[in-house]
């Protein structure tokens, strides 16, 4: 039997509805044609967020990263980024759902399939299903990241600035591997040997008092990261963003990582060096939980 994880469902036999192309679906018959272009070619672009009370958090954000990524990849999704906000309220209420987590993916079609596809359809599906934690109990006692097998590439080599499911590709063979030597996660170091982030989360570590993480050159600088560092400031602590090289994970106090899914999630060890989850990580876990569930408005005045 596969192993299926939050809830014991497979996620292609649920009951529900998934949006697709402008129109509510049920959740089985969400189905593409497997010589689909995104799937071989991966050209395809995503997002993850998370709804708290109702409101998703930063949608505005999410659905212009989603567009911009799907750019940077050449083609443009069909939809406005009002009627993509739309549709991700609409299948939240499809399925009952006032807080859980929320997946739009726009990729290329089967109308043609070669290197080159220009002509193929865009397609844009979202859906929705509860997710609790990631990390679950273990958000504050602290998780254990092992060094990842690979390495985040050059943005001359790979279109790092975009949301691409291609460069997950190497997240999940890291995280695979760690876990298989009881792990949680994974930190991955970028081409040049310098701390990048964890599989699908940003990384912050606490130096001589400071928050540090690494500047966002080769990666994602995500919606949490930067909402986090909003937070940090406001509470008047140092925010140093720059290149962190690996041989400076020993000089950490605290270490967390940050991310959609993740949310604030303390790190209690680095391959072999030990961290002791404290202050600045309680402070700004607890500021973010209550970030989260205020409403669009008082997010954008508090981050702002």
């Amino acid at each position: 039997m596969a192993l299926v994880p939050f809830g014991g469902q497979p996620f292609d036999d649920r009951d529900g509805s998934i949006w697709w192309d402008g129109a509510l679906v049920p959740w089985r018959d969400a189905k593409l044609h497997v010589l689909s272009h995104g799937l071989h070619y991966a050209s395809a672009v995503f997002e993850g967020e998370r709804c708290y009370a109702g409101n998703i958090f930063r949608l505005r954000d999410h659905t212009d990263r989603l567009i911009a990524s799907g750019r940077i990849l050449g083609f443009e999704i069909p939809f406005t980024a009002a009627q993509i906000d739309a549709a991700c309220n609409e299948v939240l209420a499809a399925n009952n759902l006032t807080a859980g987590y929320v997946r739009p993916i726009a990729w290329r079609g089967s109308e043609m399939l070669s290197v080159s596809a220009q002509q193929t359809k865009i397609h844009l599906a979202i859906a929705a299903w509860p997710w609790p934690s990631y990390f679950g109990a273990e958000r504050m006692a602290g998780i254990r990241l092992a060094m990842g097998a690979w390495k985040r590439p050059s943005p001359e080599t790979a279109p790092t600035m975009a949301k691409a499911t291609g460069l997950y590709m190497i997240g999940t063979m890291s995280k695979h591997k760690a876990e298989s030597e009881g792990y949680n996660d994974a930190l991955l170091l970028d081409w040049r040997g310098r701390v990048s982030e964890a599989t699908g989360a940003n990384i912050f570590l606490v130096i001589d008092g400071d928050l540090h993480t690494p500047t966002p050159d080769c990666f994602l600088d995500g919606i949490t990261r930067r909402s986090v560092m909003a937070l940090a400031r406001r509470k008047q602590m140092t925010v140093v963003e720059r290149a962190i090289e690996a041989g400076e994970l020993g000089r950490a106090t605290e270490v967390f990582l940050a991310g959609t899914a993740a949310e604030v999630c303390a790190v209690r060890e680095i391959a072999g060096h030990s961290y002791t989850p404290g202050r600045i990580t309680e402070t700004l876990m607890r500021d973010y939980d209550a970030l989260v569930q205020r409403s669009p408005d008082e997010v954008a005045r508090i981050i702002a």
